[in-house]
């Protein structure tokens, strides 16, 4: 049986170019960067290329690229070292949005446990922010706010220029988590206008365990790991030079076929969705239809749950997810979705089909052919659905 991939969202495999760079490093640049001797001034040297490569792809300079272990530690050393260096300035206020990834809403939540305060915004049914609320929810003693820029449930983009547009008039850092954002949509720092910018290398066809912090020139934040004096004493430990090449090469790849590969992405999802509402009643596109990464559709299945439908389609080889993986196993309905202020029975039974660069039209057609039965099947144990009269 074809094993039919529809989780880019959660991770993507790794591109065959991005292993071949990574294995070649592998065994011929193993030193350690901070080494004064040949072999480690060797990988300091190939760590350097890829953080000016990095810096060039999106617009910035290589001083304000830094290395973390992935987009969950970027987004923690953003968000609780801008908050901790906002005290300097006695302001102990955060803002974010009630849509955000968890590794950002845990980070404001530990905060919250531990002196500061925060606003979370909200968005509209299409799953867009206010940037009305965000206005007023600024305060003198805000230091912070962070809101994605592509959300990793519904795929909608949100309005980053603007609001980073906002939060320099009021003299507030701005943060976003760009995790699924890179690779997908154009991304330049200085176009936006953002102070802080996460990115995760296991999303765009690079290894795991390796993410970007972007910090512009003149922001402050408070470092959280401390030891040596690795990535300008901002975050300690060795850095993981291998990873660094291959999330370098991956973004070098993706970046320069996005024009392509998004039109493509388009049509492929234009046309999934067509076939599975042509062939399924009472199936509900969450977010944008328009202003929206075109690789990620959100359905809603009404009357069945989520979870039945993801362990039904594994049976038949297709992967997909009702939502974040960090959040897999939850039976609760997506927050993403109760803040976009969809009914209870439709988010419960959402579906996050997400598309890479691997994924076929001939792919769809067959998840498209099997869910008929597979809803069905489904609807007919469930009791919140009720069929058409």
């Amino acid at each position: 049986m074809e094993q039919i991939y529809l989780d880019n969202n959660s991770t993507t495999p790794m591109h065959e170019d991005v292993i071949a760079e990574m294995y070649k490093h592998m065994s011929e640049t193993y030193g350690n960067p901070s080494s004064v001797h040949n072999m480690g001034q060797k990988a300091k040297v190939l760590m350097e290329e890829a953080r000016e490569k990095i810096a060039n792809l999106l617009g910035a300079k290589p001083s304000e690229i830094y290395f973390t272990s992935g987009g969950t530690e970027a987004d923690n050393l953003a968000v609780k070292g801008a908050a901790y260096s906002g005290l300097k300035k006695n302001r102990n206020h955060i803002i974010t949005s009630l849509i955000e990834h968890h590794a950002i809403l845990e980070s404001v939540h530990f905060l919250e446990k531990n002196g500061f305060t925060a606003d979370y915004i909200g968005c509209d049914h299409d799953g867009i922010v206010s940037i009305e609320q965000l206005k007023k929810a600024i305060k003198p003693e805000t230091s912070l706010v962070s809101v994605m820029m592509a959300n990793n449930e519904t795929g909608v983009i949100q309005p980053i220029k603007e609001m980073a547009a906002v939060c320099k008039e009021a003299g507030v850092v701005f943060h976003t988590d760009a995790v699924q954002a890179i690779g997908k949509i154009p991304v330049n720092v200085n176009d936006l206008g953002i102070d802080m910018l996460s990115l995760s290398g296991h999303k765009v066809y690079g290894p795991k365990g390796i993410g970007v912090l972007y910090i512009r020139k003149g922001t402050k934040i408070t470092p959280l790991s401390h030891g040596g004096a690795h990535e300008r004493r901002k975050r300690a430990g060795t850095e993981n030079v291998v990873s660094i090449v291959g999330l370098a090469k991956a973004m070098e790849i993706a970046i320069g076929k996005i024009d392509q590969e998004q039109a493509r992405m388009k049509e492929l999802s234009e046309f999934f969705i067509n076939e599975v509402q042509s062939k399924v009643p009472d199936v509900f596109l969450n977010g944008s239809v328009e202003n929206r990464v075109k690789s990620t559709v959100n359905l809603s299945f009404l009357g069945v749950e989520g979870e039945a439908i993801i362990l039904s389609l594994d049976i038949k080889g297709i992967a997909v997810s009702s939502g974040s993986a960090c959040t897999s196993g939850s039976l609760e309905a997506s927050h993403v979705l109760k803040a976009m202020d969809v009914d209870v029975l439709l988010a419960q039974g959402s579906i996050r089909f997400s598309m890479g660069k691997d994924t076929t039209k001939e792919q769809l057609e067959y998840t498209a052919s099997v869910l008929p039965e597979i809803i069905n099947r489904l609807r007919e144990m469930s009791a919140a659905y009720k069929k058409p009269a």
